[in-house]
């Protein structure tokens, strides 16, 4: 590991809102894992005790403090997962790779794991790999995720039929757009909704392409924060009953296409927890 590259994206993102968790995913990015002389360099450089550091490390499944393999295979377990054959797919992943869950090939190519719910259960088996959500997995298809995963397809295409797909976002009180096509992420309109954290309130932008859920919040929202997210036309509160599987914060719930179905999203500032249900109802 090279310390100078640890510096320099440290200095990069000095002073930017939302820095530990943008630090740790550029380091992660570059090494594949976050060594322990990495988080100690952030800890110095940002003022942080080692002990925030690592706590931010730890609390999230997307970092990892053991080496990874140049591209990630994830493997929904959860129960929608399990009972479509998600079981046997990971089986056959790690019979094609030469792995148990959680470890890297011998050529450090490929991590793969299994995870306990990826957030797209009515889609379901989902296999992700290096960001690509791909849907409805058989135990044909892992070869050619295989395959495509070692070229780097997912990395690098900017094809949105398998890894997302843009989604038609509503209030589910009101029942008006919440896309703004004018101001666009990943090629798409944004998912535009007023949020408030502790005394502070203004606009947060969300993307709409289910599997690449980006935000981008216009207020300074503190680290770790939970937000209130509202209908930026009724003004509602869009606050569901559900939980986060990956940090357990409360869910905020928007409505999906005219069938009602629900896009529950995390509302801790940090995670990008979200969860589609093709067969939910909204209020």
């Amino acid at each position: 590991m090279n310390s100078e590259e640890i510096e320099k994206i440290v200095e990069h993102h000095t002073g930017r809102q939302g820095s530990i968790m943008t630090i740790l995913e550029d380091i992660q990015s570059k090494f594949h894992y976050l060594p322990e002389e990495a988080l100690r360099i952030v800890a110095h450089r940002t003022g942080r005790s080692l002990v925030d550091i690592y706590g931010v490390a730890t609390f999230y499944k997307a970092f990892s403090l053991k080496p990874r393999g140049k591209h990630l295979i994830s493997c929904c377990l959860g129960t929608a997962c399990h009972v479509r054959g998600g079981q046997a797919i990971a089986e056959e992943f790690q019979r094609q790779l030469h792995v148990a869950a959680g470890e890297t090939t011998a050529d450090n190519e490929i991590t793969f794991e299994t995870v306990n719910c990826l957030g797209a259960c009515a889609l379901g088996p989902i296999v992700v790999s290096d960001g690509h959500y791909s849907a409805n997995v058989n135990a044909r298809k892992v070869g050619q995720i295989i395959r495509h995963t070692k070229a780097g397809v997912y990395r690098t295409s900017g094809d949105s039929t398998h890894d997302t797909f843009p989604l038609e976002v509503s209030c589910p009180h009101c029942r008006r757009s919440l896309l703004d096509n004018e101001n666009r992420l990943g090629g798409y309109p944004s998912v535009r909704i007023r949020v408030s954290a502790e005394d502070r309130s203004g606009w947060a932008r969300f993307s709409s392409l289910y599997g690449n859920f980006v935000k981008r919040y216009e207020i300074d929202v503190p680290e770790n924060a939970m937000v209130a997210l509202f209908c930026p036309h009724c003004s509602s509160n869009l606050q569901g009953d559900g939980r986060c599987v990956q940090c357990n914060a409360p869910m905020a719930d928007v409505r999906v296409n005219e069938k009602g179905s629900v896009l529950s999203i995390c509302t801790r500032k940090e995670c990008s927890g979200h969860m589609l249900d093709l067969n939910g109802t909204t209020k």
